[in-house]
């Protein structure tokens, strides 16, 4: 504490000087929210995806149904707990910009299956009640301005009615997320409903969900339903939540290392800024620090007077930049829906905050070793 008065004198006394450095850093960590956030979106689902579920999908493609006759033998494989079903939609609401993801699924077993999903009691009872109800996650309900009870008109672009394109909803419940990161942008309706209405009348299911007793054992489950439908016309694959979820990301590319590179790019060039003031402002201060060391400062003492300046200066832009990019994410996605899940984790704002004391530690480290090693003589010598 009793360097802060000597720090705080330091740091103002090229307050230009100062000023820009603090805002280089303020621009390097708003962008390392937003990219946290951009990381968690194209990987949505990825690290918040059940250990004990897994996915069965036709063997050729994701888009490819699978027959409705498929639930009770895939349930009765040794291993599975429970199963539900869900089906892509991909209608669109008023402009096929206005993009969000919409699934028909059975609404019972699928809430059994994602406690993820929550909805107030009466919520959950309107919406099983309601065969053209439906519920949407809270980032799309707001995006669009929708309430509880609105009846909501869906384009469908792959699935008509017997009357025409138009499918009409009533929201039932607008749903938040029990565990961070996840999505909270779909829109899920009764299967049920998809399969009376549609105009061709063909029933089907999109992929199989279900719930293993052990996740341990989910290659043998995996294999066990497989092998049960192999050389049938509709062959399956079955996989963990996970690793399909993270094989949907990797076609968009490794996110995670683009996101790295980027970030190690900017902390380098905002290590040599930072690194390069402090270095400037101890050159300019070589007298002052020696009379400090004729004063009686030790050389510790010089030493944490110089990294105490750079951890200031750190601290001052990092947090402001933390602060400022976690309010702007928290204003949602940017791109208006093509990212479902633009949230940036607690996690990653501990590592932020790891971060920013880092940069000041290593930016000062040279200037501080520096200031400690100078000779007292050799510095008076210059003024």
């Amino acid at each position: 504490m009793k360097f802060l008065p000597l720090v705080w004198k330091n740091l103002f006394r090229r307050k230009v000087r100062t000023l820009f450095t603090v805002l280089s850093i303020v621009v390097a960590f708003v962008l390392f929210s937003y990219l946290a956030a951009v990381r968690i979106a194209f990987g949505s689902g990825v690290e918040v995806a059940g250990a004990d579920r897994m996915l069965v999908i036709h063997k050729i493609s994701l888009i490819q149904p699978l027959p409705e006759s498929y639930l009770g033998r895939v349930a009765s494989v040794e291993g599975v707990e429970d199963i539900s079903h869900m089906s892509w939609f991909g209608g669109v609401y008023q402009d096929p910009r206005n993009f969000f993801a919409q699934f028909a699924v059975d609404p019972e077993s699928y809430l059994r299956l994602y406690p993820e999903i929550v909805l107030t009691d009466a919520e959950r009872e309107a919406w099983l009640r309601n065969r053209t109800g439906a519920i949407v996650g809270r980032t799309t309900a707001e995006r669009f301005g929708w309430a509880v009870g609105d009846r909501i008109p869906i384009q469908g672009t792959i699935f008509r009615t017997r009357s025409g394109p138009t499918w009409e909803f009533t929201i039932d419940g607008i749903y938040d997320a029990a565990v961070e990161g996840y999505d909270t942008s779909s829109f899920y309706f009764h299967h049920e409903y998809l399969m009376e209405a549609n105009a061709v009348g063909q029933r089907f299911i999109g992929q199989y969900v279900i719930r293993i007793d052990d996740p341990a054992r989910s290659a043998d489950v995996a294999a066990a339903v497989d092998s049960r439908f192999a050389n049938s016309p509709a062959e399956t694959r079955t996989s963990t939540e996970q690793a399909f979820l993270q094989g949907f990301a990797d076609q968009m590319g490794n996110i995670g290392a683009i996101v790295t590179a980027v970030l190690a790019a900017v902390f380098f060039t905002i290590l040599v800024i930072t690194a390069n003031t402090m270095a400037q402002s101890i050159r300019e201060r070589t007298s002052e620090l020696a009379v400090l060391k004729t004063l009686g400062f030790t050389g510790r003492g010089v030493l944490m007077l110089v990294l105490g300046e750079s951890v200031a200066i750190a601290v001052a832009g990092g947090a402001a930049g933390l602060g400022i990019g976690w309010l702007a994410v928290g204003l949602g996605d940017p791109t208006g829906g093509f990212l479902p899940a633009f949230v940036m984790p607690t996690r990653d704002l501990a590592a932020g905050g790891v971060l920013v004391v880092l940069l000041g530690l290593v930016s000062g480290a040279v200037p501080a070793m520096q200031a400690t090693r100078l000779r007292i003589v050799d510095a008076l010598r210059k003024v």
